[in-house]
Order: structure tokens, then C-alpha cells, then sequence
């Protein structure tokens, strides 16, 4: 993994597509300095990016490096045509499938020396240069896959490109990232929609008493239909064999409470089963600065929904000596006001409880 740290300045980069991330990474560039030039068939989007200070128009002078940043779907002819174009640029994408996109790419006339696949491990639920952010890619992980051919000198530039946006790279082959991301993010992306249909017919008063664990699941479903169906079809394999794997534990369930529901009460053990697989499965997944997942306590308290009170009691918390690990926002139903769920170390909840008490907060409680 290579730290963020630029040791070199970057020469100019070309962005084409300025839709979310492509705008994101031009602002991040602008931001450490870089001059950015941007193109984008669509001359609305492009209006909006520049209009952001996000870059300008190219104006004859060659980039060192060409960023592609358009849908999937379009991403082989549009590198393979900067390729050409500029015979001495680094040329990277942002595309999170790779394998295909690369192949394709290479078989369209991409210079295979200087072609280094990039999918910055960052996003929004929303889409278009509107939603850019320049701090989108700060202390996130931008993944690489140079082909076998690609020199020392284009892996180089693109590290610096990924540093420069203020992001961590790591390097693996484009087979790797495409088993990686359909295992953490495609297939959840298509859990999470299923889940969310399930809402189209049900009744108001039952989406009424929805909780934040129905939010936390679905959050992701609002993301754009288009770009995610042109991602799940560049990769549908590494997809369907971890959605085999999910809908089989599914089946297992629903058989389980199929049977239970008829009165059987001896089919609990294929739930309990799944259950527990999933808590285990969930602490594989990386804590802060990569660590293994640490148990948390998180204390409860509520919170006027109005302005500077949750900065209030980030102060408080600071003031306390206390630091929060993570921080959740449940509005609750009906009153102008939100549950704020704290997590910290364990031993620092108690010391967080007396502080925000002697400080006037409603405490809820804490939850082990």
C-alpha cells in the first residue's frame, strides 16, 4: 500500500467525463495545485465542472496523464482514443470492473506500456458533477492494475495521480480486483436493491416504523441504475458466484422459517447457523487504519434537530478527552429531534456518560 504522500510534482492531467468521480478527482487535483484540463461529450456536465473551478478546457497543451472517467460501457474506445491521441501520457480509468475493460482496451489499440487500470475505492449516492467533492478520495484506498507490459515510469505517475487526490494505492491484478469488488461491493450493491423493492408494494404505515437498520441496508440502492447495470454486466461472473453463495444461505432460511411457520419448531438450527456465520464474516471486515475490527460500546443520546447542536456535542466529547470511533444519526418519528449513537473504545463510555450529563445532554444509555 503506498502513503499519500506526493514526493513530486504532478505535470497536467486531462480528465475525461465529469460526472461524480471524474469531477471529484479533477477538484482534488486542483486543490494540491495541479493544472486539470476537462472534456466531456456532455456539454451540461462540463459546464457544471468548470463552473466549480474544477478545470478547463483543454487548450493544446499535452497532459501528462489522461484520466478516463466515463461509464464502463464506453471506457475501452474512450481509452484506446486518448491512448492515440497522446502517444506520451500515463492513461488510467476509474471503472470498477477491470479485467474486461482492460482487454477490451488493449484489443481497441491502447498502448499497453503506458495503460494503467485505476478504481478509487470512494462514492456518493449521488450522481453528476454536481455532487464532486475534492476531499472524496482523501485516506481511501485507489486501486491499481497495470498490465504486465506497462512500464516502471506510467505505474509511477498513476501512484502519484492517486496520492496527489489524497488516497492510499494498492496494487493487484485486474482477475483479483474484479473477484475483490464483486465480493464488497457489487453484490451488495444488488442485495441492497432487492431489499429496497421489497418496499414498492408494502404499506405506508408498515415503511412507517422503519429503523436505521433498514436505512444502513438500503442507502446504497439509490445509487445510479444505468452505471450499476453496466457494471454488473462487464461482471457478471465473479457477481453470480458470490450471489449463488448468498442466495443459498437464503434458501437455507427460508426453508427454516417455512417450516417453523407451519409449526415445526425443529428447524431453528439452519437460521442460528446463518446468523452466527454472518457476525463472524462481519469482524473480517477491516477496522480503522486497516486493524482488525475492535468492539465498540456506543451510548445513546438524544439531540434537538437543530443547528450547532451536534457540533455542541462533538465539542463536549472533545472537551472530555473522549474520541469517537463512529458516530450514527437515527431521527425519530414524529418529534423534531434524532438519536446520536456514539461509539467508543470501552473503556471510555463511562467517562463519556459523566461528561455529557454534567454538560445537560440526555444520555439514553449505552448498548455493550
Amino acid at each position: 500500500m503506498t502513503q499519500a504522500t506526493p514526493t513530486a510534482a504532478l505535470g497536467p492531467v486531462l480528465v475525461i467525463g465529469t460526472g461524480l468521480i471524474g469531477t471529484s478527482i479533477a477538484l482534488a487535483l486542483v486543490r494540491a495545485g495541479v493544472q486539470v484540463f476537462l472534456r466531456d461529450q456532455d456539454s451540461h456536465q462540463l459546464q457544471t465542472a468548470m463552473q466549480m473551478a474544477a478545470g478547463t478546457e483543454l487548450n493544446g497543451r499535452a497532459p501528462d496523464v489522461v484520466v478516463v472517467a466515463v461509464p464502463p460501457r464506453a471506457a475501452p474506445q474512450v481509452l484506446a482514443a486518448a491512448s492515440k491521441e497522446f502517444p506520451d501520457a500515463t492513461i488510467t480509468d476509474v471503472t470498477s470492473v477491470k479485467s474486461g475493460i482492460l482487454r477490451q482496451a488493449l484489443f481497441a489499440g491502447a498502448d499497453s506500456s503506458r495503460l494503467v487500470g485505476g478504481h478509487p475505492m470512494a462514492g456518493r449516492e449521488v450522481s453528476g458533477a454536481a455532487g464532486a467533492r475534492a476531499d472524496l478520495f482523501d485516506d481511501r484506498l485507489w486501486i491499481l492494475t497495470p498490465t504486465l507490459e506497462t512500464a516502471t515510469e506510467h505505474v509511477q505517475r498513476a501512484q502519484l495521480l492517486v496520492a496527489t487526490c489524497g488516497a492510499l494505492s494498492v496494487e493487484m491484478a485486474a482477475s483479483e480486483h474484479d473477484v475483490a469488488v464483486a465480493l464488497v461491493s457489487h453484490a451488495p450493491q444488488v442485495v441492497s436493491s432487492a431489499l429496497a423493492a421489497q418496499l414498492l408494494p408494502a404499506k405506508e404505515m408498515h415503511i412507517a416504523v422503519a429503523g436505521q437498520g433498514l436505512r444502513d441496508m438500503t442507502r446504497i440502492a439509490s445509487s445510479d441504475s444505468d452505471l450499476w447495470l453496466d457494471i454488473l454486466s462487464e461482471n457478471a461472473g465473479p457477481v453470480s458466484e458470490v450471489l449463488s453463495g448468498v442466495v443459498f444461505e437464503l434458501q437455507e432460511v427460508l426453508h427454516a422459517l417455512q417450516e417453523l411457520a407451519a409449526g415445526d419448531r425443529d428447524h431453528q438450527e439452519a437460521i442460528d447457523a446463518t446468523l452466527r456465520a454472518g457476525a463472524k464474516g462481519r469482524m473480517r471486515i477491516p477496522g480503522k487504519h486497516g486493524n482488525p475490527d475492535s468492539p465498540y460500546r456506543e451510548v445513546a443520546v438524544m439531540v434537538a434537530d437543530e443547528p450547532g447542536e451536534l457540533a455542541r456535542l462533538f465539542i463536549a466529547a472533545g472537551e472530555a478527552g473522549i474520541n469517537l470511533e463512529d458516530v450514527r444519526i437515527e431521527h425519530v418519528l414524529g418529534r423534531p429531534s434524532g438519536r446520536v449513537e456514539l461509539a467508543v473504545k470501552p473503556e471510555a463510555a463511562d467517562p463519556l456518560v459523566e461528561a455529557l450529563v454534567q454538560r445537560g445532554f440526555d444520555v439514553r444509555g449505552v448498548d455493550s
